[in-house]
């Protein structure tokens, strides 16, 4: 009798216990979400905009009842500083992890092969693993637009590009913004200058100078700083803020500032962590999605020609623009797409060509 007592208890135990957390809800432990950045917290730029991104996730997993507990680590270099860090925040308990620059793919998957458990977000790369997700922005599209105005602008039909590593990401905006010029004006020219950095002020600065010195009197950048826009705005020349509007430094020279936005997709994956919905993506949003705008005008930037560029930026989140439309032809006259055709993602992604005006080669 006392053994049939005691299993009918363990029997009631066992049920009250899988009951209850079945009852129970979410897990009141906030999901530890964690931030690398690549270069430090500053008030403009690439990592400025994720850090934006990083507070607006804590503001809208307030709102939704959610709990979060954000961390980020400033200024690391990528290769084996950013596996070291990733690693260490995976090894904290840390359930999401945001790797936010393309040097970072290759540590964030071979971190996340030995952290199944654990979720990343490779923001810039394109490898995937079941636990790792990746997440760009179409800057491209943004570029374009920057070009008509450069264009609209321009005395000399010259402008000047500073950029950081040769990846597709950034050949795409070249381009772009060089089309964009070309539509306005067929003979306009970008003349590029490689400085094989993310961030390095002092050089950004002295490739912004040499532009400047070959008639570029319009100038955009592919970095981290905002040495080319300080550079623009006291030499009296113009230029295209990336990132982050830089009218702060750059008051008179700046034209526009292409902006992204990261707060929505941010929160959209945490959610999805804490309510069991997440799963490897591949996220590729542009003006439609609102992770790219065109704004911030400066004075320099006459109001009809604001009005245009508004205009085309609704056109593109409609899908009636397409900035790599052919004909198009690389700077070795080479046809890359004939007139009528319209490139593909596979295509534009894959890009390894500078188009027909752009001043300069690939390393």
């Amino acid at each position: 009798m006392y053994k049939n007592l005691m299993a009918t208890l363990c029997a009631f135990a066992l049920f009250f216990t899988s009951t209850l957390a079945q009852t129970a809800g979410p897990s009141k432990t906030p999901l530890k979400v964690g931030f690398v950045y690549v270069t430090p917290r500053l008030p403009v730029g690439w990592v400025h905009q994720h850090e934006l991104g990083r507070l607006a996730l804590e503001q809208t997993m307030q709102k939704q009842g959610l709990q979060v507990q954000t961390g980020f680590v400033e200024n690391v270099s990528e290769g084996a500083d950013a596996e070291r860090v990733i690693r260490d925040m995976a090894q904290q308990g840390y359930g999401l992890i945001f790797t936010p620059s393309f040097g970072y793919m290759e540590p964030t998957m071979k971190v996340a092969a030995e952290f199944p458990e654990v979720k990343f977000e490779s923001i810039t790369g394109y490898k995937t693993a079941a636990n790792v997700s990746t997440a760009n922005a179409r800057y491209y599209e943004g570029r374009f637009l920057a070009g008509i105005a450069a264009a609209r602008v321009s005395k000399t039909g010259i402008a000047g590009y500073v950029a950081g590593f040769p990846i597709p990401e950034v050949i795409q905006g070249i381009n772009a913004f060089t089309l964009g010029m070309q539509s306005v004006n067929p003979k306009a020219q970008v003349k590029l200058i490689w400085i094989n950095a993310w961030f390095d002020p002092v050089r950004e600065r002295e490739a912004a100078i040499t532009l400047m010195n070959q008639k570029a009197d319009v100038l955009a950048f592919h970095t981290g700083s905002d040495a080319v826009m300080v550079a623009a705005q006291e030499r009296g020349k113009m230029a295209i803020a990336y990132h982050s509007d830089m009218r702060r430094v750059a008051p008179q020279a700046q034209l526009l500032a292409i902006t992204h936005h990261w707060g929505n997709y941010y929160s959209q994956r945490a959610a999805a962590v804490i309510n069991g919905t997440w799963q490897s993506t591949q996220t590729w949003g542009g003006v439609r999605e609102g992770m790219i705008k065109v704004e911030a005008f400066g004075p320099r930037l006459p109001k009809r020609v604001q009005a245009e560029v508004l205009r085309l930026q609704r056109a593109l989140a409609k899908g009636g623009l397409q900035p790599f439309t052919g004909p198009v032809f690389d700077n070795q006259d080479g046809v890359v797409l004939a007139r009528g055709q319209t490139m593909t993602d596979e295509q534009i992604l894959k890009m390894r060509f500078l188009v027909r005006g752009v001043i300069g080669s690939l390393p």
